[in-house]
């Protein structure tokens, strides 16, 4: 299924790729001519011979497999032109049946060549399911004990405030309880003193 869909997508991708190719060569003379000079292609649907000469007439070296990818190495002569072949052989061929654009075996090729890697990308992010689940499922775990964590710390922090608040207002009544005593301790202290000399006085007085 999976091919069925994929397959035609990128026939039409590369189709429009050679499209966009061609029309920048057009657009560009340099860069065409510069392109029919080094590569060409043999067209579909043809069963070619290469000959050793520009002409019919000179000898047979074999035959050049329709769609084939070529080097194109001289410059047309008598409606021939000379290339090298994927079999690194060297010939003559009739320039007519030579083209810049690659056939449908080639694009049908990179076609399958992308559905290949498509598929492998694809089998390789569905085998990491499971574990990016588990990593997920461990994240939330974690996550979830990170908030546990934290509002324990809140609460013990919460306690260590109202502890020390507690601790604070607990000395501030102690020093004010031993200030009371001290005070209440001196004017005891200041009436005994009195009525000790006041008694002194008496004495003296009468003696």
């Amino acid at each position: 299924m999976l091919k069925n869909i994929a397959l035609p997508l990128l026939l039409s991708v590369l189709s429009l790729s050679a499209m966009a190719e061609q029309t920048e060569l057009q657009n560009d003379p340099t860069e065409a001519q510069s392109a029919t000079d080094n590569n060409g292609y043999i067209v579909d649907d043809l069963y070619l011979f290469m000959h050793t000469g520009p002409g019919k007439n000179y000898r047979i070296l074999g035959s050049v497999e329709a769609g084939s990818p070529i080097t194109i190495l001289n410059a047309e002569q008598d409606n021939f032109i000379q290339i090298r072949d994927d079999k690194a052989r060297e010939g003559w061929v009739e320039s007519q049946f030579v083209t810049s654009e690659p056939g449908l075996r080639q694009r049908l090729d990179s076609a399958n060549l992308a559905l290949s890697d498509s598929s492998n990308e694809l089998n390789t992010l569905q085998s990491q399911i499971p574990q990016l689940e588990q990593a997920n499922l461990q994240l939330q775990q974690d996550n979830e004990a990170l908030k546990n964590n934290i509002a324990e710390l809140e609460q013990a922090l919460e306690a260590q405030v109202e502890a020390s608040k507690n601790k604070a207002q607990t000395e501030q009544h102690m020093l004010l309880s031993y200030g009371g005593g001290i005070a209440i301790a001196g004017i005891l202290i200041g009436v005994i003193l009195t009525l000790v000399l006041s008694r002194r006085k008496r004495y003296d007085g009468w003696a």
